[in-house]
């Protein structure tokens, strides 16, 4: 074996091997946990879209082809807004969205949208949908009763939205309203006078309900006692008074000493034996 030839035959080997190695390094890929890829074939038509994206693990990919990643599991955007409200007062709104890409989709979103997705598609729509509806309302709905309804409004306007940029909307949370001082001053002062008025008037109708029943137990009394009166003749009266003295008379402490008063006058006891 001539041993001249063998630097000629190894080192087009180790440029084969490092060139297989490169091959190798770059074919594949690893997506983590919570996320998934979009494929880009250089010479295949580009982005694909008519296929699931790649998920988690390990792949093989032809060196020449892209793969663009994606987090796919639910994130959260704060937005701090100032829009106008129904009389054209400047509101302060806290909202947080819980959104992810819609995953079958996720191809379509990096075709037409791209990675920063979030600040082209998201984050606009939230502050349109949060325009729209506080823009219907005026500050003392905003501040008192309404605080719900204008999320759940908020959350529906911003869902149709973004339903159709393949991304799905979880949750609108709207954390905080800040209306001006003084507007939040004149709305506390006027809830404080109504809810003082309605105590006063509780007050009243208490009062009005008390004297009611003392009228209705007074009138009730007066009644019996007519009805008692007119039950109450000569003769029951006389003989109530017999027998009342009758059964004093048999008293061990008492003696009897009869006198009368007038014609119909009723026997007293007087005196000790």
């Amino acid at each position: 074996m001539d041993v001249n030839r063998l630097p000629k035959i190894g080192l087009p080997l180790i440029l084969g091997i490092v060139i297989l190695l490169i091959f190798l390094f770059k074919s594949t890929i690893t997506i983590g946990s919570g996320e998934a890829g979009v494929l880009y074939k250089t010479f295949g038509g580009g982005v694909v879209t008519d296929e699931p994206p790649m998920g988690e693990g390990f792949h093989f990919v032809l060196p020449w082809n892209k793969v663009f990643i994606y987090e796919v599991r639910q994130q959260e955007l704060s937005e701090k807004m100032l829009v106008l409200s129904s009389n054209g007062l400047e509101i302060g709104v806290d909202a947080t969205a819980w959104h992810q890409p819609a995953y079958n989709k996720l191809g379509s979103l990096h075709r037409e949208k791209g990675e920063n997705y979030i600040d082209r598609v998201i984050r606009p729509a939230i502050r349109s949908a949060v325009r729209s509806v506080v823009g219907r309302y005026t500050p003392e709905q905003l501040y008192s009763s309404k605080r719900d309804a204008i999320q759940n409004e908020i959350q529906e306007e911003t869902k149709k939205i973004l339903d159709q940029q393949y991304v799905q909307l979880n949750e609108i949370l709207v954390k905080d309203i800040t209306l001006p001082k003084t507007i939040k001053t004149a709305i506390e002062t006027k809830l404080r006078q109504e809810q003082e008025s309605l105590e006063y008037e509780f007050r009243l109708e208490k009062a009005e309900k008390e004297a009611e029943r003392q009228r209705i137990e007074a009138e009730g009394k007066a009644n019996a006692n007519r009805i008692l009166n007119a039950s109450l003749t000569d003769q029951i009266i006389r003989e109530k008074g017999i027998q009342a003295t009758l059964e004093l008379s048999k008293s061990q402490n008492a003696k009897v000493i009869v006198i009368g008063s007038g014609k119909d006058g009723m026997p007293l006891i007087l005196g000790n034996q």
